[in-house]
C-alpha cells in the first residue's frame, strides 16, 4: 500500500477525479485501464457501424429507416463510452477505498441494444424480400 506521502505527489486532476484512499497495486489499475479501452473499443464499433449503416446502405433500407437503425447505433455507442468511463472510476475507487467490486451495469446495456439493433435489422431485411 501507498504512504500519504505518496498520495501528496499526485496531480491536480488524479486527486480530484480519484479523491482518497490508498494507492492500489500497480497491476490491478493497469487491469481496469485495460478492460476500459476494451469496452471503448466496442463503443467505436457501434459508432462505426451506425456511420457505415447511414453512408453505405442507401439501397438497403429506405432513408428514414436507415437513419433510424444508424441513430440507434450510435446512441448505444455513446452509452457504452459513457458506462465505461463511469464504471472504470467506480472500480477504481472500490480498490482505493478496499470496498467490494460495483455490478457492471455497462453489460445489461450492451446485450439490450446490441439484441435490438439485431432484431431491427432482423426484421427489416426478412420485410425486403
Amino acid at each position: 500500500m501507498a504512504s500519504t506521502d505518496q498520495n501528496d505527489e499526485r496531480g491536480r486532476l488524479a486527486k480530484l477525479v480519484l479523491p482518497g484512499g490508498q494507492e492500489p497495486d500497480p497491476r490491478f489499475t493497469l487491469a481496469n485501464e485495460r478492460t476500459f479501452l476494451a469496452w471503448i473499443r466496442t463503443a467505436l464499433a457501434f459508432l462505426a457501424g451506425g456511420i457505415a449503416l447511414e453512408a453505405f446502405a442507401a439501397a438497403a433500407f429506405p432513408g428514414p429507416l436507415r437513419t433510424g437503425i444508424s441513430v440507434l447505433l450510435i446512441v448505444i455507442g455513446m452509452l457504452i463510452s459513457a458506462g465505461s468511463a463511469l464504471r472504470w472510476r467506480s472500480i477504481e475507487m472500490s480498490m482505493r477505498q478496499a470496498k467490494p467490486l460495483p455490478l457492471p451495469l455497462i453489460i445489461p446495456i450492451l446485450g439490450l441494444g446490441s439484441a435490438l439493433a439485431a432484431a431491427v435489422v432482423a426484421v427489416l431485411i426478412s420485410l425486403d424480400q
